[in-house]
């Protein structure tokens, strides 16, 4: 069970873009596609802890700023032949609001950062 907490509007994120939410458990990416679909990872690359926030976007992938590592963005899987995986979050998108389903976090607050 998750509980949701609005995290602010699609369009304030650009398409092929990301914003980053900061939570007392770490930071979470939340990523828009160019199709307006909205996912959120850990901001952290599986394998050097890059942030995964500032890499490009494109489909429904990110590339690590540091070491081009591809990340689905539905599920967090490095794609091969790298093997890893970042904390992928459940997300709503309502009235053109976007809701992160964590457990038990107050306060968030998204900070305007933008992926590369």
């Amino acid at each position: 069970m998750y509980d949701w907490h609005e995290i602010g509007e699609l369009d304030n994120i650009p398409r092929l873009g990301s914003r980053v939410v900061n939570t007392p458990y770490g930071d979470v990416a939340i990523f828009r596609a160019a199709d307006d679909q909205v996912f959120a990872l850990r901001d952290r690359c599986p394998h050097k802890g890059g942030p995964l926030s500032q890499g490009i976007v494109y489909g429904h992938r990110v590339t690590c700023p540091l070491h081009n590592w591809v990340l689905e963005l539905d599920s967090g899987q490095a794609v091969a032949p790298d093997v890893g995986c970042a904390t992928c979050y459940p997300l709503r998108l309502e009235n053109g609001r976007i809701w992160l389903g964590l457990n038990n976090l107050v306060n968030l607050s998204a900070a305007p950062q933008q992926a590369a």
